[in-house]
């Protein structure tokens, strides 16, 4: 089933999402709403829970990869629950990020350039990576909304004021 997209101005972005406490069927069944929401959606590589009105510390995601041509595609859909980050590296690194609850805008974003990961996948498994560049920013923003953080607020307050007028006009568009 298709959920419900949240966008700028909805109060469950601001939320802190709650762990979840067993991988069990009714888990599994948010997961796989939560796949077929992002899957609906060309261009998404990511939805966390809160984005979708599910409060719990999950999210989906599809990483962008490369073709040896320079060309890009979508890695396989992943259900990543319970995601703990650690250990960033002091190396920074300015991106420009996007995300679904905040329709064309786009800003820039600085974030560690690698990170370790601990999470449960959907049979329940811990995983631990050591994640680098692209996939360490997709799991530190899908994190970030986890904490109710959205990008705006990891913007220069300087370059924040520029988008003002149109975070105004998204909250009262989506939100009225």
């Amino acid at each position: 089933m298709k959920l419900p997209m949240r966008y700028y101005g909805h109060p469950d972005l601001r939320v802190k999402a709650k762990p979840v406490s067993e991988v069990n069927e009714e888990i599994i069944k948010i997961a796989h709403d939560m796949l077929e929401t992002m899957l609906s959606y060309d261009n998404s590589i990511g939805f966390a829970g809160p984005q979708l009105g599910v409060l719990l510390r999950m999210f989906v995601i599809r990483e962008e990869k490369m073709n040896p041509d320079g060309s890009y595609f979508l890695g396989p859909p992943e259900v990543i629950i319970n995601p703990i980050l650690s250990s960033p590296s002091k190396e920074m690194v300015a991106m420009v990020e996007g995300c679904m609850s905040l329709p064309g805008l786009h800003v820039e974003v600085v974030r560690p350039l690698r990170i370790h990961v601990s999470y449960q996948n959907i049979k329940g498994e811990t995983i631990e990576e050591d994640l680098a560049e692209f996939r360490a920013r997709m799991f530190m923003h899908e994190n970030d909304h986890l904490n109710g953080v959205l990008t705006i607020d990891r913007m220069d307050p300087k370059d924040r004021k520029h988008i003002e007028q149109a975070l105004r006009a998204m909250k009262q568009k989506y939100n009225p």
